[in-house]
């Protein structure tokens, strides 16, 4: 914050996913408790550059602004994070915004995650049902179980974990922790480890697990505190087992 009580936001731009990107100074009036979110609803109710030009708003995304939809994650400062949970009090001035390198820009800080998404489908992240009925009751967890598979299913696909692990890039077709880590959860449920073998099966490549090179970058920045190196790990074990058996066959594929 300046002597004027101003906050200066310096954001990469980026008008159309074909065009060139560039940089765009703004400040705008600081107020106590301001979070990036807020700031850039400031700028787009105002839409005036640090020049004092009248420019286009600044596009981004968010939803829930409670650190659950994952919507709005962007790299701050040169760190990959949440913005409604980036208070501008706890940041260095000034304050630089940039749209995640991992994926392909929209527009302005705005990317799209479809990378993401697809590896998700790619492993069956779900758990399979017969239909729309009422099944009733499921088959219950262990209590210790059911702990830390809570913890993997707070995941957000907000993409952070992504664009801070150095495997994930443009020449790589790694699809990234979060996508490993919802197998070990899905795996871990009743219903769902039916379909162990086929998603274990799924990762066994250079696009799954060979693909991690190990620099835990992803758990030391995910906004959930997920244990996805944990899961890594679990989960080289598994496919293992799993490549045992299906080397020497197996009445039982579990």
């Amino acid at each position: 914050m300046s002597e004027n009580n101003t906050v200066t936001f310096i954001i990469t731009r980026q008008d159309h996913p074909d065009e060139p990107t560039y940089e765009e100074t703004f400040e705008i009036p600081y107020r106590e408790n301001m979070n990036v979110i807020s700031a850039l609803m400031e700028i787009r109710r105002n839409p005036v550059n640090a020049n004092g030009e009248a420019t286009t708003p600044v596009y981004w995304d968010m939803g829930c602004l409670e650190e659950v939809c994952g919507a709005c994650s962007m790299v701050i400062n040169g760190t990959p994070r949440q913005s409604c949970t980036a208070l501008v009090d706890q940041l260095e001035q000034p304050v630089r915004l940039a749209p995640m390198s991992t994926f392909p820009v929209n527009r302005d800080l705005a990317v799209d995650r479809s990378r993401m998404f697809d590896s998700l489908k790619k492993v069956k992240a779900w758990v399979p049902i017969d239909g729309t009925y009422d099944l009733g009751p499921g088959p219950r967890m262990a209590e210790s179980k059911r702990q830390w598979a809570y913890e993997l299913s707070k995941c957000m696909t907000c993409g952070v974990c992504l664009e801070a692990c150095p495997n994930v890039n443009s020449k790589s077709d790694f699809i990234g922790p979060a996508p490993l880590s919802q197998v070990r959860l899905f795996n871990s449920h009743p219903t769902g480890e039916m379909n162990k073998s086929e998603r274990l099966q799924t990762i066994m490549d250079e696009e799954g697990l060979m693909g991690c090179g190990n620099s835990q970058n992803c758990v030391q920045s995910c906004p959930k505190g997920i244990p996805l190196t944990t899961s890594i790990a679990a989960l080289n074990r598994d496919t293992a087992i799993e490549s045992f058996k299906s080397f020497f066959g197996s009445d039982q594929r579990v």
